[in-house]
């Protein structure tokens, strides 16, 4: 049974869903400001999403400029944003038992719970 959660502890949202789904010590947390996501790391991820575009934060400040200098021309140049910056991964990610959830949506906030009860 595999757990981890990557979240920013300055986030409040991720705290609000990290106590609201009950992120317990079965979790590994990674604070992906102190420990970034490797490179691996992203690619596990995509292995589930199918996408790089979808670990996004495209609410992030610093995305305006990083996309300036850095413009997306193929899903894969999303890979390199992520690996640029901790503010550019959508948030928080949770895994659980080979699922993944990604974002503060009300409806992955609900499929999270979802699988936690089946536990």
């Amino acid at each position: 049974m595999k757990r981890k959660v990557y979240y920013l502890s300055t986030c409040d949202t991720c705290k609000r869903i990290m106590k609201e789904v009950k992120v317990d010590d079965s979790f590994v947390k990674q604070d992906i400001k102190t420990d970034p996501v490797t490179d691996e790391q992203v690619e596990s991820m995509y292995a589930h999403t199918k996408s790089y575009e979808v670990l996004i934060n495209k609410r992030a400040r610093k995305l305006k400029a990083a996309l300036e200098t850095n413009p997306v021309k193929t899903d894969a140049d999303y890979k390199k944003l992520l690996l640029l910056d901790y503010t550019f991964l959508k948030r928080p990610v949770l895994e659980i038992d080979g699922n993944l959830f990604v974002g503060n949506s009300p409806k992955t906030v609900a499929a999270i719970k979802t699988a936690l009860s089946k536990e």
